[in-house]
């Protein structure tokens, strides 16, 4: 499988109803050959029901699904070409991670040489060799994860979903399995789905990240756009950390009176990077914490009505802006996103 395949996946206006209750909501989504692509969104907006959809496990009310150009919607899901990889693993637990591997080749058919070359490759692919003849229950959720992925990949299907695959892990092991596949999706070259409600993860292993709210797409763009660009509020809250804040019109930048956002005021997102806190004697808010994080510093100040902004400093700049000090706050480059006065989740320009 390389990205050269016609492997392009493509839902066009696709709405899942259960009883009177819509789960999603006219989905366009095209995933271009050899890319992963992250679904990304609270609980319950959706997204795993895309994915389900996708595999074939769930119907759609209305719309299509094409992949390579042939529309699968009615396809029952073992004749989809699609590997998944789900959230607890589902090894069989009588079965060597060597027949777990196998297994999808086994029930195609598969003649045992082919199908033993096959699963040493994704074995040694995966770091997993010298774990070959091992059952699930003597693994280590990591590791059992990567046979999962191997197992999935065996078949050399044209497409990949994988449904929260991380959250079972611990943050050590989770960095390392989402970097692994990464690597093996890049390498692979395989159309990829990638869901999750972690918005680090899906920032850092996308090529696009597709954000839900309520069975609605919100935005599908590059990681760096999604967070420096939301084209949403919804998107700019969920998305990272923000300080809301309501300037007038005229605000162009430097210094900030801070005051709450309001009608008659337009609302700036502002990211904790692009905020300074000054030392002020005059100043609007007062440094409440500080949390330490290594290189960065996270500086929280409010308002005496209630505000909160919140700053990233270098951890070496923090001593000036220790609680109790009074602040003034400048933004110091454009906001993520500034919603105009009278207008309620505008998309950017």
């Amino acid at each position: 499988m390389t990205a050269t395949d016609n492997n392009e996946v493509t839902l066009e206006k696709v709405t899942k109803r259960f009883g009177d209750t819509t789960v999603l909501r006219d989905m366009d989504v095209r995933i271009a050959p050899g890319e992963l692509l992250s679904v990304l969104g609270p609980s319950g907006c959706g997204k795993t029901t895309a994915l389900r959809i996708l595999a074939g496990f769930e119907k759609p009310t209305s719309g299509s699904i094409r992949v390579g150009g042939s529309d699968i919607t009615t396809l029952a899901p073992n004749r989809r070409d699609i590997g998944m990889v789900f959230q607890a693993y589902s090894l069989f637990p009588n079965l060597s991670v060597r027949q777990n591997v196998e297994y999808g080749l086994r029930i195609r058919r598969v003649k045992p040489p082919a199908r033993h070359k096959r699963a040493e490759e994704l074995l040694e692919m995966c770091g997993l060799e010298h774990l070959a003849a091992r059952f699930p229950h003597q693994l280590s959720g990591g590791q059992q994860q990567r046979v999962a992925l191997a197992r999935a990949l065996a078949v050399r299907p044209s497409v990949l979903l994988l449904d929260e695959p991380l959250s079972a892990l611990d943050a050590i092991v989770r960095s390392q399995i989402r970097d692994e596949i990464r690597r093996l999706q890049q390498q692979l070259g395989i159309t990829t789905m990638f869901v999750t409600h972690d918005q680090g993860e899906a920032l850092a292993i996308a090529d696009r990240v597709a954000v839900l709210n309520g069975g609605r797409i919100e935005q599908i763009a590059a990681p760096q756009d999604v967070y420096q660009r939301p084209a949403t509020e919804f998107v700019a809250r969920f998305v990272g950390t923000v300080s809301e804040i309501g300037v007038p019109d005229t605000f162009d930048g430097g210094t900030v009176p801070l005051a709450q956002p309001a009608p008659g005021l337009d609302t700036l997102f502002v990211r904790p990077e692009d905020v300074e806190l000054l030392p002020d004697d005059s100043g609007d808010a007062t440094v409440t914490e500080q949390t330490y994080l290594g290189d960065r510093t996270i500086v929280r100040a409010e308002t005496k009505a209630g505000l909160r902004v919140t700053a990233s400093v270098s951890a070496a700049g923090a001593g000036p802006v220790a609680p109790g000090t009074r602040v003034a706050v400048r933004v110091l480059s454009s906001p993520a996103l500034r919603v105009p006065h009278g207008t309620s989740e505008k998309v950017a320009a």
